[in-house]
Formats: C-alpha cells, structure tokens, sequence
C-alpha cells in the first residue's frame, strides 16, 4: 500500500459539471403524495483550460459552450450529453446541486430502468 501524499488530486484532463434539476408536482401518486416529475436541468460546465476565465459567456477551445439546459427529456438528455465522446479528457466529473436528497434519484431510476452497470 502506498502512503497518502499531501498533494491535492490532479484535474488535468477532467471536465467538471456542475447540474440542477428543475420539476413540477403535478401527478398525484396518492390523496397524500404527489410524484415529483423533472421538465427541466440546468448545467454549467468548465475544464482545466476554462476554469480560470473571467467571462463565461465566451467559448472554450475545448469544452465549447459553458451552460446547457435540456427540456425535452431532462434526464435522458443529459445523460446523453455527459457520455458523449470526449477526446479532450479522461473523464467527466458531474456534481448535482442537492445529489444526497434529491438530483441523483432521477439519474438513478433512469439507470435502474435501463438496465445500466
């Protein structure tokens, strides 16, 4: 086993996405419940290359556009988006707004409905 090292984790190579899911109550599940239903997520992304920019309105040369949002299927769009072919980096990074509680539960029941490893 290797010693832990005092250096923080190298970011060469990583695109970092930050995301936010927008959703409406209005199908009722129950008299008590209501289902939460995604129609909208936000993102915000920006790699190595763009992290120190001023204006993130302007391109990047790697990343492209820094903000997306996707309405038509919230969550299948933007896993879509985040598995795209990337030759720029090694991997992608995607850090939700509330994930513990409640982002992550839409990624998640789309990958359970899917079948996905």
């Amino acid at each position: 086993m290797q010693p832990l090292k005092n250096e923080l984790p190298s970011a060469d190579n990583v695109l970092f996405v930050f995301y936010n899911f927008e959703t409406t109550q209005d199908t009722k599940i129950s008299e008590t419940a209501k289902l939460h239903v995604p129609i909208l997520v936000c993102l915000q992304e920006f790699c190595t290359a763009c992290e120190m920019r001023d204006d993130y309105e302007q391109d990047c040369e790697c990343c492209g556009k820094g903000r997306h949002s996707f309405f038509e299927d919230p969550v299948g769009d933007l896993l879509s988006y985040l598995c795209e072919p990337r030759p720029w980096y090694k991997k992608v990074e995607a850090t939700a707004h509330n994930a513990k509680a409640f982002d992550a539960q839409f990624i998640l029941n789309r990958a359970i409905f899917l079948k996905l490893t």
